[in-house]
Order: structure tokens, then C-alpha cells, then sequence
């Protein structure tokens, strides 16, 4: 076996192609000594991209159930493409469930600098609200406990967020975060735990982390299910909103908190948040107002189809005019200038790379969110 093939990694991947309405397969080939790719079409038995080098593909990208986007294409990771990758990829990558409880939605923000800092990955988030029978459910283990009916009736009573971590032990190092299940006894034992810093006693304990492997895949499976229907349902309301997208060079930044910090500290609402990975042809018709207007519309999509995006309600009287403002003049040097405060002067480095986008017309405001919350999110 020759060097060149030791040093590199192989998925089965997956792509739909939209035109041909066809669910395409490929071998995808990553080469980690210059960070080229390569892919085979497994159906036709011939090379569909010969070796390139492509800067949207990192190594810490690289794991089963990951979308990766090469050249405008977002590729869906299904399983590894042979047993060198497996073993030297697959052994500590682990999955679990973060579940923020609906007292500390508002502190979403400071939870995920911790998870950033931790070095996991959030590859899946939703806002949802759990009705008293789903909480029923997902706590079904905990039904002889005494503290069963006043859990549910906490977990129901409001918005929370369930999250999928990915990362090497994942499983033990949100756990460890978190501290012990019951905040006062964090206090003590763990006190730079998140239960430590939020907390209030053993239910009202910040969030929920998933027990074992086999756990968070069925939690994981209740809330962002991989077969038939789309878990509990989001809380976009569809009224007196505007739309905000943390845009995919932000998130892969790690500034999804900040940002998210910086809105709630700005007295705005989160009504709605969801995670959303975007291809080249959903972005477009996202972005289909700017065509022809914004010289930079080209690089717009290809920025939007990059990776995950997140997607935020905004609610409010006058949200689509106050969290315009909010956000800053389009451009983030001019915004540095003008308006220091705001997202993009910030967040932004380019203008293309500008953090977030916003809805830009009033009138705007509720077709943005339903395009997310309403045609994407079913």
C-alpha cells in the first residue's frame, strides 16, 4: 500500500441531486497531508471529482452523520469507506443529547460558550416546547421516581432547547460540565460546573445530558428523529417578527453564543432557533430579492450553503425596523465606523462574512421565518 492512500480518510456519502430528483452516492476521499478531495460515483463506477484541494473541508469535519459542502454540493456523511478510517476516526467520536430546560433558555447564549470551549460540536439545535405527555415520555425511565409529576410540570412549562453535541467523549465531558444532578451539592462538590453557576436545585438543574450511549441515541432520535416525522414541534409564532440568521462562518467560528448573548442583552426575544444546513438551490431562493441587486449575491449563497446556519424568530412590536438597526449597516467595516455597537460591526469581517443576516423589508418579516420554521422545519 502506497504512503499516498495510508493518509487518507473515506466516507460513503450521500448527495441529492435536485435536477435529476435522484439520491446520488459517492465514495468521498479526503487527503489529510494537503486537505484535497477526491470522489468516486459509486453507481456509474468512475471518478466524479478528481483530486482538489477544498477549503470548506477541515479533518475535525469528518465524521458519520456530518453535511459536508463541496463545491456547492452538501454531501451527508453515512458511514465510513473503509475499516483505516473507522478505526482512526470512529473509535471516540460520540453523540449525545444537551437538553436546556426552560428556566435557562435565556442563558443559551452562555451555555454554548462553555460547549465551544469544551471543544464539542452542536450539529443539531431546536427550540421546541413539550407538551405535558411528550415530557412524559422522554422522562418515561423516571416514572416511579417521587419527583416524577413535578419534573414533567417543570418541563412543560415553557420553551426549552435540545441540542446534539458531537465530539471525542462527548458524552462524559458534557456530563462533567454540568456538574451533579443536583445544583446545591454541585455548589460544593463541582463549583465551576454549569449546574454550579445556574442552577437552582435537582430539577431545576440547568439541562439534561443523556446517561449512556444507548440513551442518547434514543433521545436524540426523540427530538430529531432520522425516519418518520420531525420530533416536537418548534415555537415560531409567525406574528410581529423578523428573521436572523447566524450565518455559517460565524457558527463555525464558535460565536453563536456571543451572538446570542448579545441579542438577549439588546432586550430583543428569541421566539424561535433551529439549526438548518442549507444546499446551493434552497439558498437561492433565500437570497432570490438580492439577485441582481447585491454585487455580492454569488459569494452570499456560497457562504450560506457552507455549513450550518442558525436560524432565529425574532419577536417584537417593530422587530423587522429595531433589530435591523440592531444589526448594523451591511458592510462591517462601515460598520465599525458608524455603528460600533451593532452585530456586524462585531461579529462581521467582510461583506460577505457579516454574522448575521436580517430581514431587510418590514413586509419581509414573516415570509423569512416561515421559509425556516414553516417549509424547512417539516
Amino acid at each position: 500500500v502506497s504512503q499516498q492512500i495510508l493518509y487518507r480518510y473515506a466516507f460513503l456519502a450521500e448527495w441529492f441531486d435536485q435536477h435529476a430528483s435522484l439520491l446520488r452516492r459517492f465514495l468521498l476521499f479526503f487527503y489529510i497531508t494537503d486537505g484535497s478531495v477526491e470522489m468516486y460515483d459509486l453507481k456509474n463506477r468512475k471518478k466524479y471529482l478528481k483530486r482538489t484541494k477544498c477549503d470548506s473541508v477541515n479533518q475535525e469535519d469528518l465524521f458519520v452523520g456530518n453535511r459536508l459542502n463541496i463545491f456547492s454540493r452538501q454531501l451527508h456523511l453515512v458511514d465510513y469507506g473503509d475499516q483505516f478510517t473507522a478505526n482512526k476516526l470512529g473509535s471516540e467520536k460520540e453523540r449525545t443529547l444537551a437538553l436546556i430546560k426552560p428556566d435557562m433558555v435565556s442563558k443559551i447564549g452562555d451555555i454554548l460558550e462553555l460547549i465551544n470551549a469544551s471543544k464539542l460540536m452542536v450539529t443539531k439545535a431546536k427550540m421546541t416546547k413539550l407538551t405535558w405527555s411528550q415530557a412524559e415520555d422522554f422522562y418515561v425511565e423516571h416514572q416511579s421516581k417521587p419527583f416524577f409529576s413535578a419534573l414533567v410540570h417543570f418541563m412543560s412549562s415553557g420553551p426549552v432547547v435540545a441540542m446534539e453535541l458531537v465530539g471525542d467523549k462527548a458524552l462524559s465531558i458534557w456530563r462533567e460540565l454540568l456538574g451533579p444532578a443536583d445544583s446545591a451539592v454541585a455548589l460544593t462538590e463541582a463549583p465551576q460546573s454549569i449546574r454550579a453557576q445556574f442552577g437552582t436545585d435537582a430539577i431545576k438543574n440547568v439541562a439534561h445530558g443523556s446517561d449512556s450511549i444507548a440513551v442518547a441515541a434514543r433521545e436524540l432520535e426523540f427530538f430529531f428523529p432520522s425516519t418518520v416525522g420531525h420530533g416536537p414541534s418548534n415555537t415560531a409564532l409567525f406574528t410581529d417578527c423578523t428573521c436572523c440568521i447566524i450565518k455559517p462562518h460565524a457558527v463555525s467560528a464558535g460565536l453563536t453564543g456571543k451572538i446570542l448573548n448579545s441579542i438577549s442583552a439588546a432586550g430583543f426575544e428569541i421566539s424561535a432557533l433551529g439549526m438548518f444546513y442549507l444546499d446551493r438551490a434552497k439558498a437561492e431562493e433565500f437570497y432570490e430579492v438580492y439577485k441582481g441587486v447585491v454585487d455580492e449575491y454569488p459569494a452570499l449563497i456560497t457562504e450560506l450553503c457552507s455549513g450550518p446556519c442558525m436560524a432565529l424568530e425574532i419577536h417584537g412590536a417593530d422587530a423587522p425596523r429595531t433589530f435591523r438597526e440592531f444589526c448594523g449597516p451591511p458592510y462591517p467595516e462601515i460598520a465599525r465606523l458608524l455603528r460600533p455597537n451593532t452585530l456586524r460591526a462585531l461579529y462581521g469581517t467582510d461583506n460577505v462574512k457579516t454574522a448575521v443576516h436580517c430581514t431587510d423589508l418590514p413586509e419581509d418579516g414573516i415570509l423569512e421565518v416561515e421559509f425556516f420554521f414553516k417549509i424547512l422545519d417539516r
